[in-house]
């Protein structure tokens, strides 16, 4: 993913609050590079849930609708997965 910054990081949003959990709990991150480092304000702020929500609701709108126009869950998933380059 570091290859390519319009990436977007997306799972079943059920499936990231358990873990976002787990690291709020904690109060570090528990997997990933990170693991073991203190979480900042910030990344504390994004596994309340509310900025990652955001995503999560963009990326199943366009997962949805590439289903319904009869892509494959594959490619709907990466469809799903890619945002716009900033200023596109």
């Amino acid at each position: 993913m570091a290859n390519n910054p319009n990436k977007r990081r997306w799972s079943v949003p059920s499936k990231r609050a358990k873990k976002y959990v787990e690291d709020r709990r904690a109060k570090v991150h528990t997997a990933g590079p990170k693991e073991g480092k203190e979480l900042t304000d910030y990344e504390a702020g994004i596994r309340s849930g509310y900025l990652q929500c955001q995503s999560d609701h963009a990326a199943i709108y366009k997962y949805k609708k590439a289903m319904s126009e009869g892509k494959t869950k594959q490619e709907a998933a990466e469809i799903a997965s890619t945002r716009k380059p900033k200023g596109a």
